[in-house]
């Protein structure tokens, strides 16, 4: 497994376009993605359990990757992350 923490810089957190793109990069993959914020996670390949999540911005959230080819999604992701939130 492995995974990554990275702080949320937009500012309306995570919504409906960005959670989007996040949820089509992770269905890339055949690793299983998690996505916690304080005492919450969500599947990080269904946008409505992503989004109900409600991570602001500033939040910190880890994203936990675990499976055959988890180096290239958790290298996806991050990157993912980094240029939409």
């Amino acid at each position: 497994m492995k995974s990554f923490t990275y702080v949320i810089a937009d500012r309306a957190g995570i919504h409906a376009r960005p959670a989007g793109i996040v949820v089509k990069e992770a269905k890339k993959y055949e690793s299983s993605v998690l996505f916690k914020s304080g005492e919450k996670e969500a599947d990080g390949k269904k946008l409505a359990p992503l989004m109900a999540l409600g991570i602001k911005c500033g939040d910190e959230v880890i994203v936990e990757v675990d499976g055959p080819d988890e180096d290239a999604a958790c290298t996806a992701l991050e990157t993912v992350l980094k240029e939409h939130l």
